[in-house]
């Protein structure tokens, strides 16, 4: 299945995407299950049923697309763990994944402006492979994580890669209104066997910028899962984007940066194209 968030006449709602459009889950499910992040804790019968006899409400091109989950408890990003991105940036390599977080209002749904800061002029993409947590989770053994996992989409890890600088700490420049983005849907992992057979391509203005294959993940995903479980409790709808690789803006040569006016798009086989063009604040 893939599920999304969305906003249609006047409402904000979640549905399933089918050949003939956007199936409105929630005008079955919402008493019980008000989001989509609700409705994967408890309900994916519900919508596999939904999935298999429900009609479709609107068109594609008819909906707002929100952030697959709008308000995840959680985003905890995985930096540094392709290998070409470890050298271009010339970080040293390290026994554990470097992790940092973002809050849910720092990113936006599939179509929806990213948003460069007027304090910054070094705006910089990051695609990503985002894993969506399915079940409470805690200490999870590596041969138990792909089962823990409702399913998988893309992110745009967006970064004022300035204000990163400033310090050790990543959390500024990854934290900025609207800069990032995440969508259009959640593929459920039943869909998608093996996350390690993807390909990732970013795309700036219809140039390619990052290519690379999931395989190619320095902390594959079972040892993310067991290690972020080890310290946090994983719960439904948490979002664990899995690191970007190499091919980033500020280490072209030129640097090249995002800029009102460009499109930037993150497309990964078996999801789909997460689209969203820039606007200056």
């Amino acid at each position: 299945m893939k599920l999304l968030s969305y906003h249609a006449n006047g409402q904000d709602r979640y549905g399933i995407v089918t050949d003939s459009g956007v199936i409105d889950a929630s005008a079955e499910l919402d008493d019980r299950f008000p989001d989509l992040k609700a409705a994967i804790a408890g309900a994916m019968d519900d919508l596999r049923a939904l999935a298999e006899s429900g009609t479709p409400s609107h068109r594609l091109d008819d909906i707002v697309f929100l952030p697959p989950i709008a308000a995840p408890e959680k985003i905890i990003c995985v930096g540094l763990n392709y290998a070409l991105h470890v050298q271009e940036t010339r970080r040293s390599d390290s026994d554990y994944p470097v992790i940092f977080n973002r809050f849910a209002n720092t990113h936006v749904g599939h179509k929806q402006p990213m948003i460069k800061a007027k304090n910054s002029d070094r705006f910089d993409y990051e695609g990503e492979l985002a894993l969506i947590i399915g079940e409470r989770a805690r200490h999870v053994p590596k041969e138990r994580a792909l089962d823990v996992i409702a399913g998988y989409s893309i992110y745009n890890d967006g970064t004022m890669r300035d204000w990163q600088s400033h310090t050790h700490q990543f959390a500024p420049g990854k934290n900025f209104t609207a800069s990032g983005a995440f969508g259009p849907w959640i593929v459920t992992a039943d869909e998608i066997p093996d996350p390690t057979k993807l390909t990732l391509t970013t795309r700036l203005n219809g140039e390619e910028m990052q290519r690379a294959d999931t395989d190619q993940l320095i902390f594959d995903i079972p040892t993310l899962i067991n290690y972020i479980s080890a310290f946090a409790e994983l719960v439904p709808g948490d979002v664990i984007p899995t690191g970007t690789p190499g091919g980033v803006g500020f280490k072209r040569n030129p640097p090249v940066f995002m800029k009102g006016g460009d499109t930037i798009e993150v497309e990964i086989t078996g999801i789909g194209t997460l689209i969203n063009p820039i606007e200056d604040e």
